[in-house]
């Protein structure tokens, strides 16, 4: 259940006058992604608000809030809204549709590239993705974020997929800094926050929605040398596969999360999306 937010603030927003000021890391991705809608602009302060109040924003590396209806604005990360590569600027190919909803991908050949490569910017024991997921698609072969290394796996795979067709029910498929998946967690609904994360080396989760589905005390074998992708699975330098069709209106990627923080933060997410009107159960 989402209340007021404990961080709440006023904001100045673009042609008016009094108040208090916009957060400058928000007002620096509002800037870039050319984000005029007043709504949305709250929506945005409020989130950086949020994130840095609950402890959090300190731990992402890459945010990408999808906001603002178009490529080019959904391609921006929140923590570091430059336009470059090295800046983790999302680069959509294939086939997506853009709305104030969120970006879809078409499932077929639809990925946006991070730039971000786990072996460079993440810890191997300390690592969290994050796909907040407005289609129910069940029992489907899609990967919502990650890389996987071939061959099969490959050496510290850090991906996950909404319910996995892997067996006769379908279950998230889950792998952080290992190419060992835990497969315990069978969803009802693949709307929502879901969230795997590392903070040892000895044990990953996974969380819907800020509450803990799934422990699985799997070791970490290694870190990717891949750049993660969304809504598709990088496996070398040219090839994405296990395409996804789920329609995203957030996602993030950075160090490991407690189960603490994991709630505070599905509270920030679900509170931006709610004020955007988007937001699913």
């Amino acid at each position: 259940m989402i209340g007021i937010s404990p961080f709440s603030s006023s904001i100045l927003l673009f042609g008016q006058s009094g108040g208090t000021p916009v957060d400058p890391d928000a007002q620096a991705f509002i800037i870039a992604a050319a984000i005029t809608d007043p709504t949305q602009q709250s929506a945005v302060n409020q989130l950086v608000v949020d994130l840095k109040g609950y402890g959090v924003w300190t731990k992402m590396k890459a945010i990408y809030p999808m906001v603002g209806g178009s490529a080019s604005s959904h391609k921006f990360n929140l923590k570091n809204p430059l336009d470059t590569n090295a800046a983790f600027r999302l680069v959509f190919n294939g086939g997506w549709t853009h709305s104030a909803s969120g970006a879809q991908p078409n499932g077929v050949n639809g990925y946006a590239d991070t730039f971000l490569n786990p072996s460079i910017s993440l810890a191997q024991n300390s690592t969290h993705l994050s796909y907040y997921s407005r289609t129910n698609a069940l029992n489907t072969s899609q990967l919502e974020i990650g890389v996987f290394p071939f061959p099969v796996g490959g050496v510290g795979s850090s991906c996950f997929g909404i319910s996995l067709n892997l067996a006769p029910i379908g279950h998230f498929r889950n792998r952080v800094s290992t190419s060992t998946p835990s497969t315990s967690y069978i969803p009802t609904d693949s709307r929502g926050l879901f969230v795997s994360s590392r903070t040892i080396s000895t044990q990953q989760k996974v969380y819907k929605n800020g509450v803990l589905q799934e422990t699985a005390n799997i070791n970490s074998n290694g870190i990717a040398n891949l750049n993660i992708s969304i809504a598709g699975i990088r496996i070398d330098t040219i090839t994405v596969s296990d395409f996804s069709a789920k329609q995203v209106a957030f996602s993030s990627i950075g160090d490991g999360l407690t189960d603490t923080e994991a709630a505070n933060f599905y509270t920030a997410v679900q509170t931006f999306n709610t004020t955007l009107n988007r937001q699913v159960p």
